[in-house]
């Protein structure tokens, strides 16, 4: 079995491999070539555990996710959330591979928000904003900056200190992309200029006002995940001209911000298409420079195992990782 640390694949796999791992991931469960089983839930005393499998037909490959929330595990030093992915061999059935899922979580959630980006932001759009300042908004900002060539990123969120020091922290480590990264001191006045508004909050009201959002915008919901949940406006949903999902069975069970308007009658389940769809058929996405562009995401596991074992393959070639 070959152990594979966060350390392990920074060295080789990349933002851009991952973008591309996640629309191929869509793609197979659109065609319908994947089997996601439900998720499996365990409350536990401390905390709660998740099982997430996925078998990718077409390679024939088998994975799953295990993520935690142990509220307080940083009182151990230990992370609040941890996760691993597991890949099967399939000529054995043998467990392959461990991989830090933490990371591997943060990547493929970055790069699916890239993939829908790539597909639906014009391409000349240079200014973006970020709302959300938390564990995945680094590989959102990420994703945003390999996919376009952006020139200003307005960063927001809700905690002044820790949106500065956060913003800091990105210019370091995101210099090489030369985009003027910049915590926002008026959101209203930074969504009125957007090209590419990105969304990564647990936030149970809406981040933003949809009314300000110009022709032409490109929005990305990834951070709500709950029917308690709504960080994107319900005008922005009824009033997209083009609106996605990573999966609809997903989101339609679980996304607030989506659930709502639908109930609301302000759309129809027949208004969305899946990501796997605009990958399958370009004639989807953009057609033109006015369209407002929708992306929800809510996730799933077959982006885990498809973005798990090409990572997995990538080592194995490089000779990278631990073998036990």
């Amino acid at each position: 079995m070959l152990i594979l640390t966060a350390q392990d694949i920074q060295q080789f796999y990349t933002m851009k491999d991952a973008v591309s791992a996640d629309k191929q991931a869509l793609k197979i469960y659109t065609q319908g070539n994947s089997e996601v089983p439900l998720r499996i839930n365990f409350d536990m005393q401390k905390g709660q555990c998740l099982i997430m499998p996925a078998h990718i037909k077409e390679n024939d490959v088998v994975g799953l996710k295990i993520v935690s929330v142990f509220p307080d595990n940083p009182k151990l030093g230990k992370p609040s959330v941890p996760a691993q992915v597991f890949m099967i061999d399939p000529l054995t059935g043998e467990v392959c591979a461990m991989l830090d899922g933490t990371f591997v979580t943060q990547l493929r959630t970055g790069a699916v928000q890239g993939a829908a980006t790539d597909l639906l932001a014009r391409k000349d759009a240079k200014r973006a904003v970020l709302i959300g300042t938390g564990g995945q908004a680094a590989s959102q900002l990420e994703a945003m900056l390999t996919v376009r060539q952006l020139t200003d990123v307005a960063i927001f969120g809700l905690d002044v200190n820790k949106g500065k020091q956060f913003t800091e922290e990105m210019k370091k480590r995101f210099a090489h992309f030369s985009a003027n990264l910049y915590f926002s001191n008026d959101l209203d006045e930074d969504i009125r200029q957007a090209d590419i508004i990105t969304s990564v909050t647990t936030s149970k009201v809406v981040t933003f006002n949809g009314d300000l959002v110009k022709p032409g915008t490109h929005i990305n919901g990834v951070g709500a995940y709950t029917p308690e949940m709504h960080e994107i406006p319900s005008n922005i949903v009824k009033n997209a001209d083009i609106r996605v999902l990573d999966t609809k069975d997903g989101v339609f069970a679980e996304a607030g911000d989506i659930i709502d308007p639908i109930n609301q009658h302000l759309v129809t389940k027949q208004d969305f298409y899946e990501l796997g769809d605009l990958v399958i058929d370009p004639q989807k996405c953009r057609q033109n420079d006015q369209q407002i562009t929708l992306f929800k995401s809510v996730g799933t596991a077959v982006l885990d195992v498809y973005v798990g074992y090409d990572i997995y393959q990538k080592a194995k070639e490089k000779g990278l990782g631990m073998s036990v």
